[in-house]
């Protein structure tokens, strides 16, 4: 007999005595303990792994109860000899794969792997990074488990398990299909019946469906630019033929491209992956285009659910009228992606012939999770969650402005305000992105090049994505600031820099002489304009916004070097120095390493309208002021 080495893992959700028969399981089926092997008493057992000895009596009870373990009278505990021998071939090594079986698998294959560009957030390990601004990635401390544990205990039921279990052939579980009905698409303004819905694996499962339905060589396809990569590989994996359809501030593009497709896929939510919000006009234009040339829509309602800025827009299955909107939602995105629960909206005759393929794939989703999603959501779990995480995410998000803003200087400009859990930074076009996304993983912050997002790579963006629902908002601003060195040091060569011959470099008197009673005209990172007031008294005040939707006050002062301000709420209420260049109208700020971080429009009291008391029209001069980009 040789003693059984076990590690207890103290910050295992199982308990010891669920560890204690875990690895003793394990051990068992690897074949690290034998047929016939003689474990250690409970006792001694128990003296190893520094637990009571009841728990390891226990642990050997409920394992010899199971088969794994037999006692026999005055010999002790074994392992069960007749335990492997139903396991055919069981052996706890691998066979390596050689070379040429490789090479023989893939003369079998009949059809080649879809190629998804490989991106930041299939890191196998990013949860160790300190700051991954990674998108879609699951936040645990997000996730409602006391709620979701009562929707669980609720289906195991005996009536609900006799109900979710002896549920006919390849049905949806009923339940879900009315709540999804009742407390989902009502939000979204669908109305749907219960033939119309079909529950499945979440969104990829959908898209996968969809295309293997609707697409193949004789079909072309339009997907937006940038769009989805993912769903332009489910395509192309059906031999259809893919044109990318450009994007704006509006959305998809509706222009005489649309005339060649059969198949058009949009995410007018939340527009993978730059964010862009469809207009209602934009939607009923593309909906107008799908009926005049007759192509069919696919809807992915994405982030449907987390837009906190502007009022919701319906849905374009909602306004469809002709049945040409296949729509598609996800439970997985605002719970976990665990979950692996989603679902298809669509006329019945599609729906149909979904559920058919459903069928010789996987029959149906798991119904016991199907009905614990429906309790969740008839207890009103759902509703509390959808208006926590927008509390949450439009926290974190807008933290992620405000960092990106008041760390300037470095040449950026972000995607407008429009809710949702990402922003598309914008570089200039001869900066190296891909050497900028390695420099800052090493310094420990993942953030997402985009360029697997277009058709061709070539025709990308110089932009990167941010997103916030991987970390929590404590620890955003100081993975902005480490963002931010990466990215000065690899643009200081490339930007201005402070030196005797930098415009007129104001000090002492001069200095303060020029910024009493004058008025700074910017544009932040996101786009919006900031008009800032320096009054002689030393107060500040300013107004951000195309409205003047936010406003803070501060002081300001200068000493024979250097410029001084701090306001009260803006740029966390730090008090920040510059040296000052006038250069024209336009006044420039370094930092202490002599590098631009900000400019803007000088307006200077000579200007009738400065000694005006009253907050100037920050709208006048969207176009006028810009930062160093």
């Amino acid at each position: 007999m040789s003693d059984v080495l076990i590690y207890l893992d103290p910050g295992s959700p199982l308990n010891l005595q669920e560890q204690i028969r875990q690895k003793l399981v394990d051990g068992i089926l690897s074949g690290a303990l034998p047929p016939g092997h003689k474990l250690p008493s409970s006792r001694k057992l128990s003296r190893q792994l520094e637990v009571a000895r009841n728990t390891v009596v226990v642990a050997y009870q409920q394992l010899i109860a199971e088969g794994y373990l037999v006692s026999r009278s005055r010999s002790g505990i074994f392992v069960n000899e007749e335990m492997l021998e139903t396991r055919v071939g069981y052996s706890g090594s691998t066979v390596p794969t050689s070379e040429a079986d490789s090479a023989a698998w893939k003369k079998r294959t009949r059809r080649p792997i879809m190629a998804v560009p490989a991106v930041a957030q299939d890191l196998p390990n990013w949860s160790r990074y300190p700051f991954p601004f990674i998108d879609g990635q699951f936040d645990a401390s997000l996730f409602p488990l006391t709620e979701w544990r009562e929707a669980s205990r609720l289906a195991l039921s005996i009536a609900d398990v006799k109900d979710w279990s002896t549920g006919a052939g390849d049905a949806d579980d009923a339940m879900l299909i009315d709540e999804i009905r009742a407390k989902i698409l009502t939000r979204r303004g669908i109305q749907a019946k219960s033939d119309q819905i079909l529950i499945t694996m979440g969104t990829q499962n959908s898209l996968y469906l969809i295309s293997h339905l609707l697409a193949d060589h004789s079909v072309t396809t339009g997907i937006e630019e940038p769009g989805n990569s993912e769903m332009r590989a489910l395509l192309r994996h059906n031999s259809a033929r893919v044109i990318p359809l450009p994007v704006d501030d509006e959305g998809i593009v509706v222009d005489t491209k649309l005339r060649q497709c059969d198949l058009v896929y949009v995410t007018p939510s939340h527009q993978i992956p730059t964010a862009v919000l469809m207009t209602p006009a934009r939607r009923e234009a593309l909906l107008r285009a799908a009926a005049r040339h007759d192509f069919v829509l696919v809807e992915d309602d994405y982030e449907c659910e987390i837009n906190y800025l502007d009022k919701p827009q319906p849905a374009l299955r909602s306004m469809d009228e002709s049945g040409r909107v296949i729509y598609v939602g996800s439970l997985s995105k605002v719970l976990a992606p665990g979950i692996r629960l989603g679902f298809i909206v669509a006329d019945a005759p599609f729906i149909r012939r979904a559920r058919a393929l459903r069928r010789t794939v996987m029959n149906h989703p798991p119904r016991n999770n199907q009905r614990t999603a429906a309790f969740f959501l008839s207890l009103g779990h759902y509703d509390a969650l959808m208006m926590r995480l927008g509390r949450i995410l439009q926290e974190r998000r807008m933290a992620l402005r405000d960092a990106l803003n008041w760390m300037r200087g470095v040449p950026m400009e972000i995607s407008p305000e429009v809710g949702g859990t990402t922003y598309w930074v914008r570089t200039p076009d001869d900066f190296d992105i891909d050497a900028f996304a390695h420099a800052a993983a090493q310094r420990g912050v993942l953030i997402e090049p985009v360029r697997h997002y277009y058709a061709n790579e070539q025709d990308a963006e110089n932009c990167f994505r941010m997103g916030v629902t991987s970390l929590p908002v404590d620890q955003i601003r100081p993975g902005v600031t480490r963002l931010v060195e990466v990215i000065r040091s690899q643009v200081r060569e490339q930007v201005e820099h402070l030196t005797t011959s930098t415009g007129d470099w104001l000090k002492g008197d001069k200095l303060f002489d020029t910024l009493s009673g004058a008025a700074i005209l910017m544009r932040e990172v996101d786009g919006a304009p900031c008009t800032i007031k320096y009054h002689a008294d030393g107060t500040m005040t300013g107004v951000l916004g195309f409205a003047n939707e936010e406003q803070d006050k501060g002081r300001w002062r200068t000493d024979e070097e250097r410029f001084y301000r701090q306001w009260s709420r803006w740029n966390y209420g730090e008090e920040k120095g510059y040296s000052i260049v006038i250069d024209g109208d336009q006044i420039k700020f370094f930092n202490e390493d002599g590098q631009i971080v900000d400019s803007g429009l000088i307006l200077r009291t000579v200007d009738k309208k400065i000694n005006d008391d009253k907050d100037l029209p920050a709208w006048s001069i969207t176009k006028q002021a810009t930062g160093p980009m």
